[in-house]
């Protein structure tokens, strides 16, 4: 946990670093006592080196490497980069954008931490990252089809996966529901007067209310 900091000296710390990255960081934003940097994405080695060594900054631990799919968008997915300093206490927050296509520097060579985040972008989201050191699936098994956080990822998948007691191994098959879809009723028995027979009131009669006597 860091301690708060005031947002005058966070716009002035993004000032300096938007300043200071040769075209690297576009803009800058503090919301919520947070800070948070808008960066191009093939300056991002760049970036990050120096939010690592400059002395005003010094931010030194990757947190995390995350990413957001907006399929709407041109460049549909954002990157984003968590960074803590622990000299200095705070964090930042650095967003860059990409598409499916074109590949994002890897920050394994500025935070070796990265190596693990990215093949769980890639493997997540399908955002290649050029120059990892070994950049493959991590948390899905090979062979998986698609990449499962991207938006339009169907909810059941495309495959699952099954112990096949003749076989003796695991097999994969298409997706099959053993059952339909049920459809479920949300409406609230205390809404409406229930009292009135059908046609006369609440339209709707709760399943069993058709065997209770209306009283005049």
């Amino acid at each position: 946990m860091s301690w708060p900091v005031a947002p005058e000296a966070l716009a002035a710390l993004g000032q300096s670093i938007q300043a200071n990255s040769a075209g690297g960081v576009t803009a800058f934003q503090v919301a919520y006592g947070e800070l948070t940097l808008k960066a191009v994405a093939p300056r991002i080695v760049p970036v990050l080196t120096q939010l690592r060594d400059h002395p005003d900054c010094r931010f030194n631990q990757l947190v995390d490497i995350c990413g957001v799919d907006y399929p709407d968008r041109e460049r549909r997915f954002d990157v984003v980069y968590h960074l803590l300093s622990l000299f200095e206490n705070q964090r930042v927050r650095i967003k860059i954008e990409t598409d499916e296509d074109t590949p994002v520097p890897s920050a394994a060579s500025v935070y070796p931490a990265a190596d693990w985040f990215e093949r769980e972008a890639f493997d997540m989201f399908g955002i290649v990252f050029e120059g990892h050191p070994d950049l493959r699936r991590l948390l899905t098994d090979y062979g998986f089809e698609g990449y499962p956080l991207r938006k339009d990822f169907p909810m059941t998948g495309y495959v699952e996966v099954r112990y096949d007691e003749e076989l003796k191994r695991v097999v994969y098959e298409p997706v099959k529901l053993t059952q339909e879809f049920r459809q479920f009723d949300f409406l609230s028995p205390w809404e409406g007067d229930r009292r009135q027979p059908p046609g006369q009131g609440y339209p709707y009669v709760l399943p069993g209310d058709e065997k209770a006597e209306v009283k005049p």
